[in-house]
């Protein structure tokens, strides 16, 4: 994207930066209106399953992009590599200056995603609207697995922000075959 300003005196970067703000004020009034509307659970529904859509895209892309999953054996070395396009998905679908989110791999078949930082954990208790939130991070994870070809045997939030948490502590447990390199 450009950084510059062009002939007309435009700066698209500043451009770019003001129309992502009015379609996260247009999420926010938009899941706000929903809550309002039909109840706060239809929102929370409703929010998780955009997201998941979204995430499988997202994930859909990292893989043509990557390639096949690597099948060396080393199931260390191969969740590594997953582990790697996992904070790939991350990257694409959330700007680094509203999330501060790191993943690593522990024992021989789990991701785990340390997330300090979320920005629509912030939106939401700026706008008022956490009581009865609900964070979509497991839909989203179910959706860059899907994207990926991975199949989860567990997917879970460990710790949240939403409730007040240092950091979000999501689990994503690898089924046997990807962790293998073999679809899932």
């Amino acid at each position: 994207m450009s950084t510059h300003t062009d002939a007309d005196g435009v700066n698209h970067r500043a451009r770019a930066g003001e129309a992502y703000r009015l379609w996260w004020q247009h999420d926010a009034h938009w899941y706000q209106g929903v809550a309002a509307r039909f109840g706060q659970e239809t929102a929370n529904e409703i929010n998780a399953e955009a997201l998941r859509k979204v995430a499988r895209h997202v994930g859909q892309r990292v893989a043509r992009l990557s390639g096949p999953l690597p099948g060396t054996g080393d199931t260390r070395k191969d969740l590594e590599e997953l582990r790697r396009r996992y904070d790939d998905c991350g990257d694409r679908m959330f700007p680094p200056e509203l999330r501060n989110a790191a993943t690593e791999v522990e024992d021989d078949d789990l991701i785990v995603l340390t997330l300090r930082r979320n920005f629509a954990i912030t939106m939401v208790r700026m706008a008022g609207s956490l009581e009865g939130y609900r964070c979509p991070c497991t839909a989203i994870h179910a959706g860059w697995s899907e994207g990926l070809g991975v199949a989860l045997t567990e997917n879970k939030a460990e710790s949240c922000l939403r409730d007040g948490d240092q950091a979000c502590r999501l689990l994503m447990r690898v089924a046997p075959a990807a962790a293998d390199g073999s679809e899932g």
